[in-house]
């Protein structure tokens, strides 16, 4: 149940999704290469929190096409680290956020 402690990051992970930048994809891809080799990868996704949403860590439950995406989440088994906390991603995205509105 590591996801529901986790949600505000899964919430980032699920927004860099859908709104995909090139540095979040770049380390989704590093992330995700890691990931792809670890044996808590659950491919079937029996041990996904939220169904559907496969594949995931089953060690943590999370959705991996988030969680990769999430730059304030790390790995629960320590294989990568968050690049920042929370608060310190807020102010980046609001800043990038205010700097295209300006455009």
């Amino acid at each position: 149940m590591g996801a529901f402690k986790n949600r505000k990051q899964i919430l980032e992970g699920i927004k860099n999704n859908i709104f995909k930048k090139e540095h979040v994809e770049a380390e989704a891809a590093k992330r995700w290469d890691t990931c792809k080799s670890c044996d808590k990868l659950d491919k079937e996704g029996k041990d996904c929190v939220a169904p559907g949403t496969r594949p995931c860590c089953s060690e943590c439950g999370c959705s991996l096409a988030f969680k990769t995406r999430a730059l304030s989440s790390d790995c629960p088994l320590g294989k990568w680290q968050a690049l920042m906390d929370e608060d310190v991603e807020q102010v980046l995205i609001n800043k990038l956020e205010n700097e295209n509105n300006d455009k």
